[in-house]
């Protein structure tokens, strides 16, 4: 049996190391029975704390192939990708192809796979922002209604593809290994929507781990455990409207004057923040630094006081964490985590991200919205009884 794994960015290597430690194990019980697993990198993500550092960190074995696509428009950018990944997927001839998240990585993958005729499942099904301008809103959804199997990380998830008019719905965030056979035969036709938990949550444990005993950022920082706000910014919306980037890096300034705000720059805003000359040079408690590893950013998340943040990984892995989060955008496809205003939306508003960050929170995090830790074994399990 063979696997090809289509991924791009930062995030979905991060999403691919449970799944190469679950096939891993299983050809280790199984060498019989062995899965070819292939990893298909688009070249999205090329700068090094971006791409190459994850894979070091998390021992996730180079790609097999990368595509070297590059930045581009979305347009371009997807068209190559789709046909590039198109070349790769003849040449390997998989029983399955997995695509991550909702990047044009994503979107090209499914693309690809399905006008190939190839099974097709989504890891990181049935998000929704309900913002139709945002590009990975339209990924998320096109993916998804090219998929035959839709690996959902929470119940909410499900719900969204309910609403879509997905009929065949399933919950196994109990299967286990020697359940395969029995869950096999329980879909009747495809596409079939399973609730397996989030992966990210696998990925956060498993890293978190190894952060422990590798990372020294706190010390290189000279950083004191909840005695500092961690900061990113990196989505277009942001970062490519003058307006709200400097509304965003005025409210650091502000925020700085109570603790210190590390930012470790993305590369699209360090380009953006060069091009506009907008600098938060005024307070010296806004300490920008160069991006860091997905370790060392574990271990910058534990330890935030609170984050500030438009990435969505961030909001799952600040609740994972038990840290209050303030998401600089106006919507947010992981709303399991505004309940009791744990995490809470401000956009790009100076004043109102300053509030959010002033406002006291409570600790009634539930992180079994987001599984047990073992998404990674339920998609393989699931994948490989159906071959």
């Amino acid at each position: 049996m063979k696997i090809v794994s289509i991924v791009g960015a930062r995030p979905q290597f991060i999403k691919l190391s449970p799944l190469i430690i679950a096939v891993h194990a299983k050809n280790q019980l199984c060498p019989d029975k062995r899965i070819e697993h292939i990893t298909v990198h688009t070249g999205q993500h090329y700068d090094y704390k971006m791409d190459k550092l994850i894979f070091n960190e998390l021992g996730i074995p180079e790609p097999d192939y990368n595509l070297e696509v590059g930045s581009a428009s979305h347009g371009m950018q997807t068209g190559e990708m789709v046909k590039r990944v198109e070349e790769a997927l003849i040449n390997e001839k998989p029983d399955f192809v997995l695509v991550y998240g909702d990047t044009n990585s994503t979107l090209a993958g499914a693309l690809a796979s399905s006008k190939l005729g190839i099974p097709l499942a989504h890891v990181e099904s049935g998000l929704r922002s309900h913002n139709r301008r945002m590009p990975e809103e339209i990924n998320r959804i096109l993916t998804d209604h090219c998929s035959d199997i839709l690996f959902c990380p929470t119940e909410n998830a499900c719900k969204n593809l309910i609403k879509e008019g997905f009929k065949n719905v399933l919950n196994k965030r109990k299967l286990t290994g020697c359940e395969a056979k029995e869950f096999s035969g329980s879909i009747s036709n495809f596409p079939v929507v399973i609730n397996v938990g989030d992966i990210m949550y696998d990925a956060a444990l498993l890293a978190l781990e190894i952060s422990g005993r590798k990372s020294s950022i706190l010390r290189e920082l000279k950083l004191e455990p909840k005695k500092y706000y961690l900061a990113t910014v990196h989505r277009a919306s942001n970062t490519d409207n003058i307006e709200r980037l400097k509304s965003i890096l005025d409210a650091f300034m502000e925020v700085s004057k109570t603790w210190p705000v590390v930012f470790p720059v993305h590369p699209r805003t360090k380009k953006k923040l060069e091009l506009f000359n907008i600098f938060p040079s005024s307070s010296p408690y806004v300490k920008l630094i160069d991006p860091v590893g997905y370790l060392d950013m574990l271990i910058l998340e534990k330890n935030a006081k609170k984050i500030l943040t438009d990435s969505g990984g961030m909001q799952k892995e600040a609740y994972f964490f038990k840290v209050p989060c303030v998401t600089l955008r106006e919507e947010t496809e992981w709303v399991e985590t505004l309940e009791k205003g744990i995490n809470i939306l401000t956009g790009a508003v100076k004043n109102k991200i300053i509030g959010a960050v002033s406002q006291s929170y409570k600790s009634e995090y539930d992180v079994a919205h987001f599984g047990d830790g073992r998404a990674a074994e339920r998609i393989f399990c699931v994948i490989s009884s159906l071959v």
